[in-house]
């Protein structure tokens, strides 16, 4: 079978597709024949040894897959062969054949095409799990979403419409505007491109304030930078900045902001959470599940790339030029 590699660290380009020999799958596992592969910003990360986790070499970006049970290991009862699914395995995905454990296997009906089942999981998990679980939201609150056209940035502005939050969409430029608006975003605001001098970053907390009605509650920062403090100071009282991903560099941001606006800075790392109270993530998938049932939230594909171009997904991901889940399909 053939697989994407990453054999020493580096960019895109030091993917290389190799064949090589198709796994087995052992006792509690299964063999996915893989149709299509998510992008994320982490796989953007872990080629470079840049992400929390570090595989041993070679390994295969591609962090969450659907396709079709191939086969199953020793004891497996809850899934069969033939049967439609969606894989959680943080990284290894991007390879004709993947062997994964079947609880970390999610059934999904032939009606969910399989590159929307792909942009599932990981984009709307980490996004739900951000909103529900660490912001602690109330109906009518404001939510400011930074990088809001991007994979979670997205998923953020239809969770966030769906759980009664007035959302302010915030991005680079008036297309990815105007798509977070046709995805129900309440407002829409474009900043410009970091970096960001101190008379730009106070432009920017009175766009958001005027935009706001005078500030908002719940800041999803995906973008960090030099957008995070003027963001944060457009923040009302007793507010929730959601630390998320650093696709602009980390920030550095005053403390004694958060102790002028008592407000909180929360990280969200959704994978750790998964892994530490994995009855949680099943009980925020089924709500998920429900709601893309209901129609409230859908994922967007905006690009698709075949395998041998695997790496060109993950640089059109680097360049910022998505709107939505780019998508490899095999």
């Amino acid at each position: 079978m053939k697989a994407l590699l990453s054999k020493a660290p580096g960019g895109p380009e030091t993917l290389v597709l190799e064949d090589i020999p198709s796994p087995m799958p052992g006792k509690g596992e299964v063999l996915i024949d893989v149709k299509a592969i998510g992008i994320n910003f982490p796989d953007t990360l872990i080629i470079r040894d840049m992400y929390q986790f570090k595989p041993e070499r070679p390994f295969s970006p591609g962090g969450e897959v659907s396709g079709v049970v191939k086969a199953l290991g020793e004891g497996v009862t809850n899934l069969s062969v033939g049967q439609r699914v969606i894989g959680s395995c943080g990284w290894g995905g991007m390879r004709e054949e993947l062997v994964l454990d079947a609880g970390r296997c999610i059934p999904i009906p032939d009606s969910v095409p399989f590159e929307e089942a792909a942009a599932f999981v990981m984009t709307y998990g980490t996004s739900y799990y951000a909103l529900k679980d660490r912001a602690d939201p109330k109906p009518g609150e404001k939510l400011l979403v930074l990088g809001a056209a991007g994979g979670v940035g997205i998923a953020a502005v239809e969770l966030g419409k769906a759980m009664g939050l007035e959302v302010i969409a915030a991005c680079s430029t008036q297309e990815k505007v105007d798509f977070c608006l046709s995805k129900g975003a309440d407002h829409g605001l474009v900043y410009e491109r970091a970096p960001l001098d101190r008379g730009q970053q106070k432009a920017l907390s009175n766009q958001i304030k005027e935009i706001s009605g005078g500030g908002v509650d719940i800041i999803y920062d995906g973008v960090g930078g030099d957008y995070a403090e003027p963001s944060i100071r457009a923040m009302n009282w007793e507010g929730r900045f959601l630390v998320i991903g650093f696709p602009a560099g980390i920030p550095a941001i005053p403390l004694n902001l958060t102790l002028l606006k008592s407000c909180d800075i929360r990280g969200v790392f959704w994978g750790a959470a998964v892994a530490r109270d994995p009855k949680a993530n099943q009980q925020n998938l089924a709500e998920m599940f429900a709601m893309y049932q209901e129609g409230k939230i859908k994922p967007h594909v905006s690009k698709t790339f075949p395998l041998d171009q695997g790496g060109d997904a993950i640089q059109y991901l680097m360049d910022r030029k998505a709107m939505g889940k780019v998508v490899v399909t095999v």
